[in-house]
């Protein structure tokens, strides 16, 4: 991944709201939601809803889809691993990581966001 594209994707995570709607997609799965679903989940307006998922689609880490009236957003898992791998590549100077690293599992810190 090229660094100017790793500062899109971590300069658009960088906000809250975006933050917890990417989060919102991940665990929603690759059928992604319906816009008005991640508005009503998340508790956020739709000027601002559809504001945040723009700046989340230009730095490619959602994709849209028309269905008839309805627009659904669904996580880029592509570029979601891509960046996690782009952190990662040399964690441990490339050998064999110690229990330090491995991520742990911990209760969902998401929140519902008012606008």
């Amino acid at each position: 991944m090229k660094t100017k594209t790793m500062l899109a994707a971590l300069a658009a995570l960088a906000q809250e709201t975006r933050l917890a709607i990417f989060r919102y997609l991940v665990e929603i799965g690759p059928d992604g939601a319906a816009v008005g679903s991640i508005g009503a989940a998340l508790k956020v307006a739709p000027a601002t809803l559809s504001f945040h998922l723009k700046e989340l689609s230009h730095a490619d880490l959602v994709v849209s889809r028309q269905d008839g009236r309805f627009v659904w957003y669904a996580a880029n898992f592509a570029t979601m691993n891509s960046v996690i791998a782009y952190l990662t590549e040399n964690c441990c100077a490339g050998q064999s990581c110690s229990p330090d690293c491995a991520p742990v599992k911990t209760q969902s810190t998401r929140r519902r966001i008012r606008s």
